[in-house]
């Protein structure tokens, strides 16, 4: 039987080997081949990493090691990674193979004894289409010598069991032993600018435009977030550059001496453009030329030494428009008929139909009556009932509107709900079997029929132009989310990104105030959970926006956390009290916690479509502190990584010039609050909650001013609130203003997108 070889130069590489050479590896290899600028090499293969692993006898030793962790402790998961990297960075290698490295590294240093190269990682897995690994293992950069090399060969292969990589193994159920790892060395780039390149649009999805974004130095800072580099776009077809957008870069990364460091940016080169038009357009033609070769977008690195251009990696962007099971006509749901008694009615909050016995839950502290399938009855929901909720098949509530926590929570969720009864949990007994029909905001005594359910379930059909074509919108639609289990399934549809993503669920799942966490000594544990649940989030929808709006809880809502009585105050009227961006200022602990996990997120898990919102800031000296902690903690605003600012209160909108001179990127109506407090309504107290009107005309006119303001200003302008998916004359008057995005519960999105497409095909041909 012939032996795979160790090592396989790029010049013999093709994009098929990934078995053997990983993604990167391939793909280097395949670049090279094809006559793009790629600075040459070679790549260890993932055959000689396991034969390394078998000459050690490490299989049983690391199984061994691995055998009773537990994933959810990020603790034991950290210190479980960090005995495993040990073993490996340690094996001995048989000296055959390392003569053949050095050979080969003698080799690509030519005349220059020992040249600096980068060592790189490239996972494999065979025959696992849907594993994807990248983000997970290290890069070495400027590494000299052949001792050297070996030494960081060896830290390359153990990277293949970083706490992250382990972790999504085991989530994915796969043999750890079924991932190899091979590891390209390839000749150091010293780059004098370098930066990525998108051929199309990661963001708008823009399929004409090539994006190219630039930095002194080496690119890691890039990959930080922690510059803001140049922007431009250029026509795809033409090369014509539209747009050129020059940052103020402070520090660079470069070699230093032995070793690569951040150092200052020369003076004179701050403010300069760091591309000449000439480059531009050169670097365009390579992404255009990459995108032709290998037949769809490319993610692409790149670096600029001495005037030559060199490609240095390069990767499919994978999760673009894909076309939808489509039906040529749009009818909406039926009334269906369940010929049984009626118990009581209330407001329709989220459609569908939902049957099973009833549990009566009238505090957080019974949740656990609730089964998987039963009927969730309760006075009101807050996010201490989470768990529950998402356990029922249908929930119903005594108080609350349309926008209430129930309401919302439960669209989300996409479990039918009727809500505002007024006495549901009186009328309705503990096992007592009811259907809730949530379109009509009705709950009957029995059960539904199974034909019944069949054709509510069908009748919610995909919303499409009458030429099978999913409806096009200038305006962006996005969606409101706050559950890691929704995620997936509505990162499939036709959305273009999550314009609110609340921590609410995320929260929930931890259980405890993450103030307890802290003085528990259990840190790293909120941070590594809270990240978890916000790369799900990142990860389905990449590479369209997240936004994720920093912890909005309010007093009473903490409190229901384990340990959260003893440290949030007892409030007559939180939703006014002590919440948002001002207990940001008093009390950073928790939202440096918030910080440390979306850092985690975008720089370790690599998901760059995950931007930051801060929500109830009162004043734009409020705003400039909460900046300023999120610049300490290393997040800077730069094309991809937005921070937006909730516009929620009355101050938010008479003072927004002022917001924007602070410096954010684009503001979210909070239409339900704003509502509430620019007419000084609460929706949750049944006594005054009819005179909240969405339409009132100060409400109106609050919009109206934000949105011109933001226009004025060259911001992005959202709304996330309920008002737009109910009130079609409102959306209408919203895409008049410049609204740039709409964002809505799942349930929503296909109707508002057909409302906005018939808006917008009014206004042009007036």
């Amino acid at each position: 039987m012939t032996t795979a070889p160790t090592l396989l130069w790029f010049k013999d590489i093709r994009k098929d080997d990934i078995p053997q050479v990983g993604g990167k590896g391939a793909n280097l290899g395949e670049m090279l081949s094809s006559g793009f600028p790629v600075p040459n090499g070679f790549c260890i293969t993932a055959q000689a990493y396991f034969r390394v692993i078998d000459h050690n006898s490490l299989r049983p030793k690391i199984k061994e090691i691995l055998q009773s962790i537990d994933v959810n402790n990020p603790d034991q998961l950290q210190a479980v990674a960090k005995r495993v990297q040990q073993v490996v960075a340690k094996v001995d290698i048989e000296d055959d193979m390392v003569s053949e490295i050095v050979t080969a590294y003698d080799k690509l240093s030519g005349n220059l004894h020992d040249a600096l190269v980068a060592v790189r990682s490239s996972a494999t897995a065979e025959d696992l289409p849907d594993a994807s690994f990248a983000g997970q293992q290290e890069t070495f950069l400027n590494i000299k010598g052949e001792a050297n090399l070996i030494e960081h060969i060896r830290l390359a292969w153990a990277s293949l069991f970083t706490a992250r990589a382990i972790f999504y193994r085991e989530q994915k159920k796969f043999d750890h032993f079924q991932v190899g790892i091979a590891v390209p060395v390839q000749k150091m780039v010293q780059s004098d600018v370098s930066g990525v390149m998108f051929t199309v649009d990661p963001v708008s999805q823009d399929k004409t435009v090539i994006v190219i974004e630039a930095v002194w130095g080496l690119g890691e800072l890039i990959v930080q977030g922690s510059v803001t580099p140049d922007h431009y776009l250029v026509d795809k077809e033409t090369l014509n550059i539209i747009q050129k957008t020059v940052a103020q870069q402070d520090v660079m990364m470069a070699k230093k001496g032995a070793v690569t460091k951040t150092i200052p940016v020369p003076s004179g080169m701050k403010t300069k453009i760091k591309l000449s038009e000439n480059d531009i357009q050169s670097l365009a033609d390579l992404g255009k030329k990459l995108h032709q070769h290998y037949f769809f977008p490319q993610d692409i690195e790149w670096a600029l030494e001495n005037g030559h251009l060199f490609i240095v990696q390069t990767r499919p962007i994978t999760t673009l428009d894909k076309k939808a099971t489509t039906i040529h006509d749009f009818k909406p749901q039926s009334k269906v008929s369940l010929n049984l008694p009626l118990i009581i009615q209330g407001d329709s909050a989220s459609p569908g139909i939902g049957c099973g016995p009833a549990k009566i839950v009238k505090s957080p502290k019974e949740i656990n009556k609730v089964q998987s399938g039963d009927v969730l009855v309760a006075p009101m929901t807050s996010p201490d009932y989470v768990p529950a909720m998402k356990k029922a098949s249908a929930i119903v509530t005594d108080k609350g509107g349309q926008t209430s926590h129930a309401a919302i929570v439960s669209r989300e969720l996409g479990i039918p709900a009727v809500v505002g009864t007024g006495e549901a949990t009186k009328k309705i007994t503990n096992n007592m079997v009811v259907t809730v029909n949530g379109t009509s905001g009705e709950v009957f005594k029995g059960a539904a029929e199974k034909s019944v359910l069949e054709q509510v379930k069908q009748e919610i059909p995909r919303m499409v132009s009458p030429e099978g074509d999913l409806f096009r919108t200038a305006t962006k639609i996005y969606v409101n989310l706050a559950e890691p289990d929704r995620a997936p399934e509505i990162g499939r549809q036709r959305v273009d990104g999550v314009g609110l993503l609340r921590a609410e669920f995320i929260l929930a799942g931890i259980g405890t105030h993450p103030k307890k966490m802290i003085a528990d000594g259990k840190k790293s544990q909120f941070i590594s959970a809270l990240a978890e649940g916000i790369e799900i989030f990142c990860r389905s929808f990449d590479p369209r926006p997240v936004v994720y709006r920093t912890t909005d809880f309010k007093t009473n809502e903490y409190r229901n956390l384990v340990g959260g009585k003893a440290y949030e105050p007892v409030e007559e009227n939180p939703m006014l009290g002590y919440r948002g961006a001002y207990r940001y200022l008093t009390d950073p602990a928790v939202f440096e916690m918030e910080l440390e996990a979306i850092k985690l997120v975008r720089n370790k898990s690599g998901f760059k479509n995950l931007w930051v919102m801060i929500p109830y800031v009162h004043t734009p000296k409020e705003l400039l502190e909460v900046k300023k902690i999120i610049a300490g903690a290393g997040l800077s605003r730069s094309p991809s990584f937005k921070l937006w600012m909730m516009v929620e209160i009355p101050a938010n909108v008479v003072l927004l010039e002022e917001f924007i001179a602070v410096g954010i990127d684009g503001v979210s109506i909070g239409s339900n609050d704003l509502a509430m407090l620019m007419l000084g309504v609460d929706r949750d107290n049944e006594e005054v909650a009819p005179a909240l009107n969405p339409l009132d005309p100060a409400v109106l006119w609050a919009l109206e001013k934000t949105i011109k303001t933001c226009h004025q200003h060259h911001i992005t302008a959202s709304i996330c609130g309920q008002a737009p998916s109910i009130y079609p004359d409102l959306c209408e008057k919203l895409i008049q203003w410049g609204i740039t995005s709409i964002s809505v519960n799942p349930d929503a999105i296909d109707h508002t997108r057909q409302v906005v497409h018939f808006h917008e095909e009014r206004l042009l041909h007036k």
